[in-house]
């Protein structure tokens, strides 16, 4: 038989599809949420950054973190979401994004393990 690599069913890298409404996270990133009860959004636009942390029951339940920080995340077998469409005019308006007729822009995005966050990174788009 040939030397055949065969295909794997998981992508290999965490992607962010970013929509006017939504984050909507690939299989491979979502597998970081699987257990989340809910999670923490954040961006930084020096660095043109979003980081998603997820929190367990336990976390809300410290009362260290506001509740209107948390934020709702769908989790499903392929891909999970997380809806805000007001922080998705302010990353629009950050990167000068346009999201009119349910335009979308995918981003690369890794795990860091020190923050415990998924970090989607705004200056690496996919095309």
């Amino acid at each position: 038989m040939a030397n055949f690599i065969w295909a794997s069913k998981k992508p290999l890298d965490e992607l962010a599809t970013l929509y006017g409404s939504n984050i909507t996270l690939n299989k491979s990133a979502t597998a970081y949420f699987e257990s989340a009860y809910v999670v923490l959004v954040g961006l930084d636009p020096e660095n043109r950054q979003i980081a998603i942390k997820p929190l367990s029951k336990e976390d809300t339940l410290s009362g260290f973190i506001p509740e209107d920080q948390w934020h709702n995340i769908t989790v499903k077998s392929s891909y999970s979401r997380i809806c805000n469409k007001l922080f998705m005019q302010e990353v629009g308006e950050l990167l000068n994004l346009s999201f009119e007729n349910n335009q979308s822009y995918k981003f690369k995005a890794v795990w860091n393990e020190k923050d415990k966050a998924l970090i989607i990174d705004l200056k690496r788009r996919e095309v």
